[in-house]
């Protein structure tokens, strides 16, 4: 059962990884999106960052691949491999969905981003490059794309103004940030993928300059790379 666990989550990194390539033509929701356009969101990090993907697909194949050839059997292995299973079977579906309804879209990442932070909490300590570092880049990311959803919402459904909205969803994206690298000490990689997304928010928003936006993320760069002064495990 353990290596059919192994496999299973293999198999859904694989066809996770290849979702570009099964649903071309999706880069970022369109600004018609919404019943209000969303044209350069302020809440949206600039479009370098989501080269990240390519990174965050190649490191799950490989632990995942890694785990089911060389760890099936591991006890220390398998207490994440069910939660990461779903986040990755729901993530498989995310595109297609994605490029017909950003409300569907933004529930299924908020799922994707729970479970892999379940899954991140319940990664063992053997073999952290491979377990537990490509877990924590993927939730790192998710915490942001998942917050970047509910910004856009905000905004794209009339709610709030798109600076209000945008501090609304970078203030979720911290706050989550924040409690999870804090009590995740072990995972400094989540943190940084978090930062790296806090950049991109910095450099979309500094020309024209939104101060508000871009302080914020400032702000939450320091408080998390603070945290990394402390020592909860």
């Amino acid at each position: 059962m353990n290596k059919l666990w192994a496999a299973l989550v293999f198999v859904a990194a694989v066809i996770f990884a290849a979702g570009p390539v099964l649903f071309p033509g999706f880069a970022g929701f369109a600004p018609d999106a919404f019943p209000v356009p969303q044209d350069n969101p302020p809440v949206q990090p600039a479009g370098y960052t989501f080269a990240i993907w390519g990174l965050i697909y190649l490191w799950l194949v490989a632990g995942t691949g890694f785990g089911l050839f060389r760890r099936a059997e591991d006890p220390d292995w398998q207490p994440h491999r069910k939660p990461l299973l779903l986040s990755l079977a729901v993530g498989v579906i995310w595109l297609p969905v994605a490029q017909l309804s950003p409300i569907a879209a933004t529930v299924l990442i908020w799922v994707m981003l729970v479970s892999a932070l379940i899954a991140l909490f319940l990664a063992g300590d053997m073999d952290r490059w491979l377990q537990t570092s490509p877990l924590a880049v993927y939730a790192g990311w998710l915490t942001a794309a998942a917050s970047v959803s509910i910004g856009l919402l905000l905004a794209g459904y009339g709610l709030l103004p798109a600076t209000p909205a945008a501090l609304v969803g970078l203030a979720i994206a911290l706050a989550i940030a924040l409690v999870i690298q804090y009590r995740l000490h072990r995972a400094p990689l989540y943190g940084i993928t978090v930062i790296w997304a806090l950049v991109g928010v910095i450099v979309a928003n500094s020309s024209p300059l939104n101060i508000a936006v871009a302080g914020l993320a400032v702000l939450g760069i320091f408080a998390i790379l603070a945290l990394r002064g402390t020592d909860t495990e």
